[in-house]
């Protein structure tokens, strides 16, 4: 079995047209019935293409499930966002 790997420089600076192109071309490969690692900070991205996430916080995985599940996960939500104040 052949596994093949794309890598992408994240590049925080990167115009709204390239994270599209990227989106298209995810798509195309998914199409194809390939599997996509997809580590990436642009959340827009993530929850618009994949079908499951998993969230690390310090190298640990914190957090698995579609992106819903994701975005309403407490652990998930205090990791990045910090504790709501009381």
């Amino acid at each position: 079995r052949q596994i093949n790997l794309v890598q992408r420089h994240d590049d925080r600076d990167a115009l709204s047209a390239e994270k599209e192109d990227l989106n298209v071309l995810i798509r195309k490969i998914v199409e194809r019935g390939i599997s996509v690692l997809l580590v990436e900070h642009d959340m827009k991205l993530v929850m618009g293409i994949c079908e499951g996430i998993a969230v690390l916080n310090y190298g640990r995985i914190i957090a698995k499930g579609t992106p819903s599940e994701i975005q309403n996960n407490p652990t998930v939500v205090e990791a990045y966002l910090g504790k709501k104040k009381e």
